[in-house]
């Protein structure tokens, strides 16, 4: 005996309701409202276990999660044994629908009135129809209840469970159809009837209309025809929760459409990559297919990571081709663009590019959405601060202090001001800008500007302004506004790096240690470019023992290797003269790291400038000699070997010490390592070893000129037409220009072969010149178009012949060339 409250329409009575297994007993006959209703709102039931005690709310039966799960399964093998059925129930056919699972929708639903005359049915009906439901579910109850009837509530509350489920499969898989089949009909369901709750009427009364023509008479849209490729059946469809799933089935597992972040990362990473690694000049239409290929989701955060990627990699070019080939999209929906364009600035400030990011500043101007904001101002200011473009960046303060030029179309955002006022970012970039054009009048304007602004000077903005008297070389004013910090705030590192420069230059070493010592004693922590400097100054006095000592305190704090922090060491000791000091800092650096090529070449210099010839020979050699233990790729980053700078400094140190043998040495190794003649630099060297008497070097630029298709210059020409015709070797003297004649033909005139036989007329004898002469005319007989140099140098011969005084047979021999030579002109005309 269990006792049911109820509530009736607001009424509050009991009954007594016996039930059995399967069935509920319950007497209406007392109660005329019940058999005169359609719509009966049954709120929740309260049901008392024990002695008719009234059972709180507390302790109302609540699924645990699962049950839940156990009751989502029960639909889902309910499912499976009803494959073929539409999603929505017939409840004309619940009586019945045991026989008929597997048959789909082939039942025809009975007409509107009939449900009419369904809803107007007894409780006692209802009663039974829940009953048969009940027992066709058996396997569903069985699942929760371990196999046992269990209780009245519980297995309410299970089908009330599974009810929600399948009532919300429903409503997705209608919300996917968009109220229709996916065969294409026009299959409306009619949802507005309220659903009844309670354990009297469990299943809800949904009414339909079914196209019953079947898919072979529906008309194919669009959307049956994508269904049915993909192999879609609309009247056997059944689309299950993800949780129904079995995952150890993998064709059952339903994948992400999208990727995780850290693919995506990986990505960008190959995008930026690839386009760092191909030309330039990459025509835009492949541009845009390596852009695509990445199978990227673009959006404003992997377009701006693109861009910072790309401009960590130095390649400022690249970066402005992003910006350009976005603006050109207009598929490309950005939420916020102007975060792009501002990592746009961001890269090109950091690579030193302002005037790229003036461009891309202007073009921000153009859109209301990407109308530059204090972050904008600020990467752009500091750009051009740095840059020292003092008259830009004030036009930047002009714009940020003004209404936009363009009228954009406003729309909601009517009271949209991006006016904006100069910020201590802005002042300070202005004296950054001011420390390169040394502009001491602009500090003071900054700091004007401060005060009516009533912003409070920052220990960084002391710091620039002490910065900007000392290139202005004022130092009484770097102590003053150093003074005048430490009375309103605490000194940076970089207040006092300037005051170290300034005893430097005024040549106060002891006081520029004691201030690193009071900073030191204040607990401020230096920084790396401090102790530096501080460094570089003891170097500079002589004090390369102290300066070491401050290699540990920068090791501390320095991002750069201590190679380059020894190479600075030593060129401060060999520009102040000390080149002792130089090559001790150069030694010890040995010990604690390998020095590389600049150091060598910096020491190699040294050793050449104050004429230490056989320093220089002994470093040369030890560097040539890495280059005899190169065998793997690895080595050349262990072993330093010259280069073109190294080569050019031995040979002009060579050329000054007039070792001409050695300079042969080092020049054919400069050759042999790969590197080529170069006339500017090398043509005044070779020329000067030639009439020293060494004609090697000559010989070997001859071979490597012609080697290389390349026409020697006319200095060289004539000086290896000399030597030539100074050994009576005249044939090989005409071969110097028939063979290599360039285009220019004035420095082959008459005039200058006359001059040339004039200044070495004591390097070879006259006879010489008339056998060249005869050769000469012989060549030209022989050809019918003369060569221009050929003939003015025949004329040449002629009056240096005349000039000087001839034997008997060479006045015969030049008199038979003139002759000829006459008989040739009269034979032109």
């Amino acid at each position: 005996m269990v006792v049911i409250s109820l509530e009736f329409n607001g009424n509050f009575t009991a009954s007594a309701l016996h039930y059995g297994a399967t069935s509920f007993s319950f007497s209406s006959s007392s109660y005329p409202l019940l058999s005169r209703s359609r719509n009966l709102n049954f709120n929740p039931v309260m049901v008392s276990m024990k002695n008719n005690e009234p059972l709180h709310n507390e302790l109302e039966f609540k699924p645990s999660f699962d049950q839940y799960l156990k009751a989502m399964e029960s639909v889902r093998n309910n499912t499976l044994v009803k494959k073929g059925l539409h999603n929505e129930f017939q409840d004309d056919e619940v009586s019945s629908s045991k026989g008929k699972q597997n048959k789909g929708f082939r039942n025809e639903r009975k007409q509107k009135s009939d449900g009419s005359k369904r809803r107007s049915r007894s409780l006692d009906s209802k009663s039974d129809e829940v009953s048969s439901i009940r027992e066709k579910d058996n396997i569903i109850k069985s699942n929760l209840n371990g196999g046992r009837g269990g209780s009245v509530v519980e297995r309410g509350v299970t089908y009330d469970l599974e009810q929600q489920v399948v009532s919300s499969i429903r409503e997705r898989n209608n919300s996917r159809k968009g109220g229709k089949t996916l065969g294409g009909g026009d299959n409306f369901v009619d949802r507005k009837k309220p659903m009844d709750r309670g354990p009297g009427k469990r299943y809800s009364e949904i009414e339909s209309m079914t196209n019953r023509n079947g898919r072979r008479n529906v008309k194919s849209n669009g959307t049956s025809k994508r269904f049915l490729n993909r192999g879609y059946d609309s009247d056997d469809l059944v689309v299950e929760r993800a949780a129904f799933k079995n995952l150890e089935d993998p064709n059952n597992v339903i994948s992400k459409a999208h990727f995780s972040h850290k693919e995506m990362e990986e990505r960008i990473q190959k995008l930026a990559k690839q386009l760092n690694g191909v030309d330039i000049n990459l025509p835009e239409w492949m541009f845009s297919k390596m852009i695509r290929s990445a199978k990227l989701k673009f959006n404003d955060y992997s377009i701006r990571r693109l861009i910072t990627i790309l401009g960590n990699l130095g390649n400022w070019q690249r970066v402005i081709q992003v910006i350009e080939w976005l603006q050109t999209r207009e598929r490309f929906q950005s939420h916020k663009p102007r975060h792009v364009y501002n990592a746009a600035l961001d890269a090109l400030g950091k690579l030193r590019r302002p005037v790229e990011a003036l461009n891309i500043f202007h073009a921000m101007q153009q859109q209301m959405s990407t109308y530059p904001d204090l972050v904008a101002y600020h990467s752009i200011a500091v750009t051009l601060g740095q840059a020292g473009h003092m008259k830009q960046l004030f036009d930047v303060i002009d714009i940020m202090q003004s209404p936009p030029k363009k009228k954009f179309n406003k729309g909601i955002f009517e009271n949209w001001d991006p006016r904006l006022e100069p910020d201590i970012v802005v002042y300070n970039a202005v004296l950054n800008a001011c420390v390169k054009g040394k502009q001491w009048e602009g500090a003071f304007w900054v700091l004007q500007q401060l005060k009516k602004q009533n912003i409070q000077p920052s220990a960084a903005t002391y710091g620039l302004v002490m910065e900007v008297m000392f290139s202005c070389g004022k130092y009484n004013l770097v102590h003053d506004f150093f003074r005048k910090l430490q009375k309103s705030s605490i000194p940076n590192p970089l207040t006092y790096r300037v005051l170290v420069n300034t005893f430097w230059k005024e040549g106060k070493i002891d006081e520029a240690v004691s201030a690193v010592h009071e900073m030191e004693r204040r607990g401020i922590v230096g920084s790396a470019s401090l102790y530096y400097d501080l460094a570089r100054c003891l170097c500079a006095a002589g004090r390369s023992c102290e300066a070491l000592m401050q290699i540990d305190k920068i090791c501390k704090v320095a991002n750069k290797p201590l190679v380059v922090t020894y190479t600075g060491l030593m060129q401060a000791s060999l520009d102040s003269g000390n080149i002792q000091d130089g090559s001790y800092i150069f030694e010890k650096m040995k010990d604690i790291c390998a020095p590389n090529l600049v150091t060598y070449n910096i020491m190699l210099k040294a050793y050449v400038d104050h004429g230490m010839f056989r320093e220089a020979k002994e470093l040369f050699e030890q560097m040539l000699e890495n280059t005899n233990h190169l065998s793997r790729n690895d080595d050349y980053k262990m072993r330093v070997i010259p280069d073109i700078y190294t080569f050019n400094t031995m040979l002009d140190a060579c050329a000054a010490e007039k070792r001409w043998d050695y300079f042969d040495h080092v020049y054919q190794r400069m050759l042999y390592h790969g590197y080529h003649f170069n006339p500017k630099r090398h043509l005044r060297m070779i020329l000067e070893a030639s009439r020293a008497g060494k004609e090697e070097p000559l010989e070997i630029t001859w071979n490597h000129l012609a080697a290389t298709d390349r026409i020697p210059p006319v200095s060289l020409i004539k000086e290896r037409f000399c030597t030539k015709l100074e050994k009576d070797d005249y044939i090989i003297a005409l071969q110097c220009i028939t063979n290599s004649t360039p285009k220019d033909l004035h420095p082959f005139s008459k005039s200058s072969w006359l001059n040339l036989f004039k200044e070495n007329s004591q390097r070879f004898q006259k006879d010489t010149v008339v056998r060249l002469m005869n050769a000469a005319s012989n060549i030209i007989s022989n050809i019918s178009v003369p060569n221009p140099a050929l003939v003015c140098l025949i004329q040449s011969c002629k009056d240096f012949c005349f000039a000087t005084d001839l034997s008997a047979a060479d006045m015969d021999s030049a008199n038979n060339v003139f002759a000829l030579e006459s008989k040739q002109e009269v034979n032109q005309y």
